[in-house]
């Protein structure tokens, strides 16, 4: 089962710039979880440059990358979003969002122009931001007697699944996040635990 997966640091935006006759192209790369994400940060680039003539993007979520939109924002079809995503699908990210604000330079670049303008804009704003390897996840919630605790740490510090939280009284709760590959053998030893 392949649960890793690449995408950006979410403490880094990459920025990118290109120019192609006089036409100005600023491009940005964000990490996003949400659609809901997605569309604030649209507003807000729309917003910040409400002066440019198109603002393109794309984006890609989840581990397995089927949701994904590319638009235009009023570009010939084809030319603004779609370069944008095949940028994304090259670099196979996901979880990120890239934006293209455009300001018009007074000469028409034609549709080859633009598609190689956005695609360029994209790929640097991808490239100056940080690429890292995730991992899809499972949470699994334990339950056991406090006199398990010694013996349930030894398989915490064997396996290093991340902690969410825990509670200890007589009866222990604790819930874990760990790799989707390591889960099931996880799972295993904790529940050879509670027979022995």
């Amino acid at each position: 089962m392949n649960d890793e997966y690449l995408t950006i640091a979410d403490d880094k935006i990459g920025e990118g710039y290109y120019t192609e006759k006089r036409s100005k192209f600023l491009a940005f790369s964000h990490h996003v979880s949400t659609t809901d994400e997605i569309k604030a940060l649209i507003g807000f680039y729309k917003t910040k440059y409400y002066d440019s003539r198109h603002v393109c993007y794309a984006y890609v979520l989840g581990a397995d990358r089927t949701v994904f939109r590319a638009n235009d924002d009023g570009e010939p079809s084809g030319t603004g979003g779609k370069p944008i995503l095949g940028q994304i699908n090259s670099n196979t990210l996901t979880d990120i969002l890239v934006v293209v604000v455009r300001y018009y330079g007074g000469v028409n670049l034609g549709t080859s122009g633009l598609a190689i303008a956005y695609r360029t804009a994209a790929l640097s704003a991808i490239k100056n931001a940080v690429i890292v390897k995730k991992y899809v996840e499972e949470d699994i919630v334990f339950s056991f007697p406090y006199v398990m605790l010694n013996a349930v740490m030894r398989i915490v510090k064997e396996m290093s699944p991340r902690i969410i939280s825990q509670t200890y009284n007589n009866t222990c709760e604790m819930r874990f996040s760990i790799r989707s590959s390591e889960a099931m053998k996880f799972k295993e030893k904790l529940r050879k635990l509670s027979f022995q």
